[in-house]
């Protein structure tokens, strides 16, 4: 899973990459930086416990990739532009993670003049949107002047398609919300559309604005929270001051500042419930290790994600669920004698932390 962190300048999304990550670096050039990436452990509780059960020789959490995606600007015109840059790495991420600025401060000007977070929102908004309008209004011409030549099965089913999405976009709505078979999704996903991105918008605040954050969040979830759009609040400056403690400090300052949870824990979740996504597991003592499968994966599926082979010599797949597991001292021979541990078929539909193994032949 790729996810991209986009803002605009200023809003504190590189404050976020870098607390994430824990990669400190210089900010003072925000403009001229480099594309920033990095590969990070998604942080699971459940495998940890899992971990110190079995003591295995190793261990492997499941990953995403973050990218820091600079190449937002002033245009001629006074308004923020694109960058060809920023449409091609922007394109190839799962979702997309908006910081939005909510902070004040002096020291650091905002590019447009003043705090509005639903403005600020609705700029990358409308970029998006044109962007996508632009691809699919290029893509509709040049297959109606085909299909006056020598049309094709896959032109005739793709343009309706396309023309159906066009219109939500001239309605200055992103194509997230449109509801999409999954054929016209393996249509439209060719086109590396950015308004059909999941969209997590993170809230930047600062720690005066941490006891009315509640407020603060309603209001812009109210406004903006749809079809697979979510909005969070985080302080980027608390986030980034709790990275340089220790685990014991760290527990104090959140309590201190009523944190429950690490920007890394708040953003992976809700980007794994944006995207559909969740997690079961293998277990024994040469490995323990974290699976992301999409939900309603069937057990074969969820076989083939270990390894291709598996999926086409399924025969079948034991499973306990976690808390089960866990409830019963993880230990197999309580859950088989209480038959929880059981067989399944090649239907079987995984649920979130299933601890599996795979007969195959």
């Amino acid at each position: 899973m790729v996810i991209g962190i986009v803002g605009l300048p200023f809003s504190g999304k590189s404050t976020l990459f870098q607390t994430i990550t824990k990669a400190h670096q210089d900010g003072s050039s925000p403009g001229k930086r480099a594309l920033q990436q990095a590969i990070i452990k998604v942080p699971d509780k459940r495998l940890e416990a899992l971990i110190k059960i079995f003591s295995p020789q190793k261990s492997n959490y499941a990953t995403i990739e973050l990218i820091d995606v600079v190449g937002l600007q002033r245009g001629d015109s006074g308004g923020t532009q694109f960058t060809t840059n920023f449409l091609s790495n922007v394109k190839t991420t799962d979702a997309l993670v908006q910081v939005v600025r909510v902070f004040e401060n002096d020291a650091v000007p905002h590019p447009e003049g003043n705090i509005d977070p639903l403005r600020d929102i609705s700029i990358l908004e409308t970029e998006f949107l044109l962007s996508d309008m632009a691809i699919l209004e290029t893509r509709i011409d040049r297959i109606k002047k085909q299909l006056q030549k020598n049309s094709t099965d896959e032109q005739k089913r793709e343009l309706p398609v396309l023309e159906k999405c066009i219109q939500y976009l001239h309605d200055e709505k992103p194509l997230r919300e449109v509801e999409l078979t999954k054929n016209e999704f393996h249509i439209l996903k060719s086109y590396s559309l950015l308004t059909i991105k999941p969209m997590l918008i993170v809230l930047n605040l600062d720690e005066k604005q941490l006891a009315s954050q509640n407020g603060i969040l309603r209001n812009i979830q109210e406004k903006k929270s749809r079809k697979n759009t979510d909005v969070v609040a985080f302080s980027g400056k608390i986030e980034m001051e709790l990275t340089l403690l220790e685990d014991e400090e760290t527990k104090n300052f959140m309590q201190e500042y009523g944190i429950q949870e690490s920007a890394l824990d708040v953003i992976v979740r809700e980007s794994y419930s944006l995207l559909g996504l969740h997690s079961f597991f293998t277990v024994g003592e040469d490995e323990c290790r974290a699976w992301t499968i999409r939900k309603e994966m069937s057990a074969q599926e969820a076989a083939g994600a270990i390894h291709s082979d598996f999926f086409d010599k399924f025969i079948r797949a034991e499973v306990v669920g976690y808390n089960d597991f866990i409830d019963n001292e993880g230990s197999f021979s309580k859950v088989k004698e209480k038959g929880l541990w059981r067989l399944e078929g090649k239907e079987y539909i995984v649920n979130d932390g299933d601890i599996i193994s795979i007969r195959h032949s």
